[in-house]
């Protein structure tokens, strides 16, 4: 008993430690936009890095098992595009132009979204408390997307760091619901290195499109500091803390520990960058949880 009780603690701590760096993401996010450090570029050398750092562990499984990645280059493909191409970038890009508070809340509907599109590729049943569930948490989306203003709407004057999160959001909810398809005959640290590469590959043409566009990074302190964030603590120690957690007290009592993250970076965020958390996050907060709480419920 005292055995599984400290089990327990241990994952508690590595899950709150995930949810802590996963936040602090967002926070540097939003610093590199204020070094004018290229969004695109940050996270190709982030996974750049995170890549060379794996390699050394990965090579000899990828060898061995080339023939299954191969057969199964096209699934693998769409899970490098849709969490390292797509969700990554985007996620730094919208931080150029939206609030570290609403980018956190609309991220925190994720598992919501996985559940939608788990049940639309008949990956996983859906129930009724699911669906309003999701009705919900689109409903506080749209209050922090609309910022609670009817003349936002009239004049479809959004924040565009704010509808490119949308599609960061569904990118990554595509990517998690994907990724609990299918059973792996390779281990998790090598999948997350076949996810690297792939995700690399397109990345590649986006860096050099920004880089052509004159988005060209300072190399300094800013650039280093940043660079050594991403790559150490929410791309691969917050991923290995998250591996273990769930292997000790499984997926679905994890999943719960996404939901620290929007208090995380708010207060984050209201403490570094001063900023505000204003009426239209506290309605959109509150439609957002009671979405998550009710897609949660079983029948």
């Amino acid at each position: 008993m005292e055995n599984e009780k400290s089990k327990n603690s241990t994952a508690y701590i590595l899950l709150i430690l995930t949810t802590i760096f996963w936040s602090g993401n967002f926070i540097v996010g939003k610093a590199a936009s204020l070094y004018e450090i290229p969004p695109f570029t940050l996270n190709f050398y982030r996974w750049l890095f995170a890549g060379l750092i794996l390699l050394p562990f990965t090579i000899k499984e990828l060898i061995n098992k080339k023939n299954y990645i191969l057969n199964n280059i096209g699934f693998f493909i769409i899970l490098g595009i849709t969490s390292i191409t797509i969700f990554n970038s985007i996620v730094y890009y919208s931080l150029y132009y939206t609030q570290v508070i609403s980018g956190v809340l609309m991220i925190s509907t994720i598992p919501v979204w996985i559940i939608f599109i788990s049940s639309i590729l008949k990956i996983e049943k859906t129930n009724i408390f699911q669906i309003i569930g999701v009705a919900l948490s689109l409903t506080g989306v749209i209050f922090i997307i609309t910022k609670a203003d009817i003349e936002l709407v009239k004049n479809l004057d959004f924040n565009k760091g704010d509808l490119t999160m949308v599609v960061a959001m569904f990118s990554w909810a595509l990517y998690s619901a994907l990724l609990k398809k299918k059973k792996y005959e390779i281990s998790q640290i090598s999948l997350l290195e076949v996810v690297i590469i792939t995700g690399l590959i397109f990345l590649i043409p986006i860096y050099f499109i920004e880089m052509s566009m004159g988005h060209l990074v300072q190399l300094g302190k800013p650039f280093y500091l940043t660079l050594t964030y991403v790559v150490l603590f929410p791309g691969l120690a917050a991923f290995f803390f998250w591996i273990k957690g769930i292997s000790i007290i499984g997926a679905n009592r994890a999943g719960a520990f996404l939901h620290l993250m929007p208090i995380m970076g708010a207060i984050m965020a209201m403490l570094i960058f001063d900023e505000k958390f204003m009426f239209y996050h506290f309605l959109g907060a509150i439609f957002i949880v009671s979405g998550i709480t009710l897609s949660n419920k079983k029948n």
